[in-house]
């Protein structure tokens, strides 16, 4: 069994390893963390969402979507508007400045994942999602922010 674990944490360590490569490649070419990609990439299929929905998409809380909106709209790749019937609600929308970079900054590790990912059976996929979610809750990482830059963004210099 020692071997299998092994096995499985040695390819842990290759996903993360691609992962950490790609994403600072991403970062090279557009200027962005990757939490801020993650945030264009989901307004990229609607135009347009509320924060809450956005947080809700990438299993953060709205303070860190609020953050990183806030960093994306000072360089005017999105930005908020209230709606006329209620001001209440704040819409974050994608701006052609936004959606430039984001053609000019593929992220070929997501699209190949996405890709092949649909390409599984419905009972593979769930599979997939439920072995993935019992490796987190091996290495305690239930509770931990799905993306750790943001905390990083968001702290103030002391």
């Amino acid at each position: 069994m020692k071997n299998r674990a092994d096995s499985t944490l040695i390819a842990l360590r290759r996903v993360l390893r691609a992962i950490e490569t790609n994403d600072r490649a991403i970062a090279r070419s557009s200027g962005l963390s990757n939490a801020q990609m993650l945030v264009l990439h989901a307004l990229a299929d609607e135009g347009q969402e509320m924060p809450r929905d956005i947080a809700r998409r990438l299993g953060v809380s709205q303070a860190t979507v609020s953050a990183l909106i806030d960093r994306l709209e000072a360089r005017a790749l999105v930005r908020r508007e209230r709606r006329q019937s209620d001001r209440r609600m704040v819409w974050v929308i994608l701006t052609d400045a936004g959606r430039a970079l984001l053609a000019a900054s593929p992220d070929p590790l997501h699209d190949r994942f996405i890709r092949g990912f649909d390409t599984l059976a419905d009972w593979e996929q769930a599979m997939l999602v439920a072995a993935t979610e019992r490796i987190g809750q091996l290495f305690g990482a239930s509770g931990i922010d799905p993306l750790p830059e943001v905390e990083a963004e968001t702290r103030k210099p002391a």
